[in-house]
């Protein structure tokens, strides 16, 4: 006897309702309405299946649905897979491969449905049906290198090593990219096959002519000992590539190759031809490679004077070119910087910072102050002369003129650098500076988090002011120094702070004021002031997200704490009535929110929609206390419209929008229509009289 147990479950890509099974076609708004009616107590069936011919038909009825589906939505793989994994199931395996040709057929171009088919054949075993897939998939798609990849793997798993290399070779006749030529050569090198490894590395660089590929090919031969065979391989690739943009990577690898090999004259040779043939923007490894190697085995002194000489030269060359190119300077600095001879580095920073930008704009100035900042940290950090770093950035703040344009970057290091010398007194005097000549948000947030961090709240308080006489539209400022004062306790004064901010006539963000005021009073637990605040901001804008915060404030807010505050032994009627006050004042927020935009504002349709959309989810939050239906009634109705347009190039079209109908425009438009029908029937009755 048989015995299968089937769990019939709805489809993820097609409706299903209760009773009637998969609906095929319906979109998923409409399916997902379907679903809000099911009960979530029901479950699919289940199926028992205790005989041949009841599995003959639950079969049939199965292949039945799997047909229809694809009737319906043959593009769809997914459906397909679905059917031969059945099919596959079932051990029905003819039906499996009829099954995954058709979908061949639909779409022979998806390797996925190529992969799956043949990792079917496998896992069942049938090694010849997986071939003949594989060469089809390769045959129709050579270019998707995860089938080859696939069918290699296959036949060495099997063992079948001379199978692997003839598809191998079927793949190397499209020439694939370089990871598909390394894996052929990692392939036989696994089977000590060197000789096959060397012929198709000669293939590899004729198809790839590359350094890199050049490179591998020497790196194989020199692993295995054959030293003259490499440096043919070197010597034959920097004749095709001395000119190529990766030539300076080939000299590099020559050159090492040769050092390892002791062959040290050969290396010298090798760099200097570097010399010739790299440009010099290019050279830099070049340059790097051959000092390092002429300290290890030449003359050190002679090499770097030489490579410096003509590094100072190419330099000297383009700042008396061009003064004014500071790149150039950078360059010819971190040279000296590296040899570290101060007196010449000082010299050459001296001779920079006297290129001064022809122009008073700030732009201009912007890598030109760099290198200021480079020197002092140069005479702080390598030096170690403090008071040159000190003269730098006091010459440097001299120069910059800070009536037009300024630079907080470099009184912040003024000010950091005499913090680190302990010169507290120092940096304020730095900092004080910079807010008298030239305030800027940065210097203001940096010198109230030094305070901050020392302790001294008074000299905050002071900063803050500062601050705001500055700026007094700046919101961040404000909402900082109420954070302080409530930090400190002192609720008073952070309520004070407020008030002042959201007096001032023009503020950058004023939105995350008014926010950061209301938080503070809900977190204060005076909902009295915060209810007062809503009114206040509600008088100055009507925008939907001050309505809807709003009523989220007197639906939610103390709910929590009055539960938690009530003694165990309060009745739950009274609870009960909090709540149901709570509820009631979101409500009223709510109607005086779709009063003012039907009346005040009726024009604006999506935004009275959707109020009611967040109306509606509140009443559903209230459970027992909400009145859906209420609202459910006002809700409009949605509708498409077409409307003129005109395009660019002056014609005229139409375009879809969406508008919103309420119920009481529903009712004026009928009465419209009843009035209109009238007068048509009595003009009628009039004209037969005539």
């Amino acid at each position: 006897a048989f015995l299968f147990h089937c769990e019939l479950k709805p489809s993820s890509n097609y409706g299903f309702i209760q009773g009637v099974g998969p609906v095929l076609g319906v979109p998923n708004k409409e399916r997902d309405r379907t679903r809000e009616h099911q009960e979530s107590e029901i479950h699919p069936p289940k199926q028992k299946i205790t005989d041949p011919a009841e599995l003959a038909d639950y079969r049939l009825r199965k292949r039945k649905e799997f047909e229809d589906l694809i009737c319906r939505a043959r593009w769809n793989v997914s459906v397909w897979v679905k059917y031969a994994k059945w099919e596959e199931s079932q051990k029905d395996f003819e039906r499996a491969r009829s099954v995954w040709e058709r979908a061949l057929e639909v779409d022979y171009r998806n390797h996925t449905l190529w992969l799956r088919y043949a990792d079917m054949e496998m896992k069942n075993k049938f090694i010849n049906h997986a071939r003949n897939v594989w060469d089809c998939a390769v045959s129709l798609l050579p270019r998707v290198d995860q089938l080859w990849y696939k069918y290699i793997h296959m036949e060495e798993i099997l063992g079948n090593v001379a199978g692997a290399r003839q598809v191998f070779e079927r793949w190397m006749q499209w020439q694939p990219d370089q990871q598909g030529w390394c894996s052929y050569i990692k392939f036989e090198l696994r089977y000590n096959e060197i000789d096959r490894a060397r012929g198709i590395y000669e293939r590899f660089v004729q198809c790839h002519p590359k350094v890199d590929a050049w490179i591998r090919y020497a790196n194989l031969e020199r692993k295995y000992g054959e030293v003259a065979r490499a440096r043919n391989c070197y010597e034959r690739a920097i004749d095709k590539l001395a000119d190529d943009e990766e030539a300076e990577k080939l000299f590099v690898a020559f050159a090492e190759f040769e050092e390892r090999c002791k062959e040290i004259e050969r290396a010298r040779c090798i760099n200097k031809s570097a010399f010739d043939h790299v440009p010099k923007g290019r050279a830099e490894e070049v340059y790097k490679k051959f000092v390092a190697f002429e300290k290890q085995y030449g003359d050190r002194d002679g090499i770097d004077d030489a490579i410096l000489g003509k590094k100072r030269f190419q330099y000297e060359a383009e700042v008396r070119k061009n003064s004014l190119n500071y790149d150039a300077w950078f360059d010819y600095i971190r040279l000296e910087e590296s040899v570290g001879v101060k007196g010449r580095v000082r010299e050459i920073y001296e001779r920079t910072i006297a290129n001064v930008p022809p122009a008073e704009e700030k732009h201009y100035w912007q890598r030109y102050i760099y290198l200021w900042i480079n020197y002092a940290l140069y005479e702080e950090l390598d030096a170690e002369d403090m008071e040159r770093t000190r003269d730098v950035y006091r010459e440097c703040l001299k120069l910059i003129p800070h009536a037009k344009f300024s630079f907080a970057k470099i009184w912040l290091l003024a000010a950091q650098f005499e913090i680190r010398q302990c010169n507290l007194n120092g940096a304020r005097q730095v900092l004080g500076n910079a807010i008298g000549k030239a305030p800027k948000d940065k210097i203001f947030k940096k010198y109230i988090e030094i305070e901050l961090q020392l302790g001294n709240i008074d000299r905050c308080r002071k900063l803050y002011e500062k601050y705001l006489d500055w700026s007094p539209g700046n919101c961040y400022a404000w909402t900082k120094y109420a954070e302080l004062e409530r930090s400190l306790c002192e609720t008073e004064r952070a309520r004070a702070i407020y008030e002042l901010a959201i007096a001032q006539p023009a503020l950058d963000k004023p939105e995350l004021l008014w926010k950061a005021y209301i938080d503070f009073e809900i977190t204060e637990g005076e909902f009295d002031h915060t209810r007062a605040l809503y009114e206040r901001l509600l008088d100055r804008t009507k925008h939907l997200k001050v309505w809807i915060s709003y009523a989220n404030f007197e639906a939610f807010a103390g709910v929590d704490n009055e539960e938690s505050d009530m003694p165990k032994n309060e009745p739950q009627e009274l609870l009960h009535e909090n709540r149901r006050l709570c509820v009631q004042r979101a409500r009223r927020v709510f109607e005086k929110a779709l009063s003012h935009f039907r009346i005040s504002a009726p024009e604006l349709k999506e935004e009275r929609a959707m109020l009611l959309d967040e109306w509606l989810k509140m009443e559903k939050s209230f459970g027992d206390l909400g009145d859906v239906g209420s609202v459910q009634a006002k809700m409009p109705k949605k509708l498409k419209r077409r409307r003129s347009l005109m395009t660019e190039d002056g014609a005229a079209g139409f375009e879809e929008y969406l508008d919103y109908m309420f119920p009481e425009e529903s009712q004026t438009t009928n009465l419209k229509m009843l009035e209109a029908a009238y007068n048509w029937k009595k003009q009628k009755d009039t004209a037969d009289v005539k």
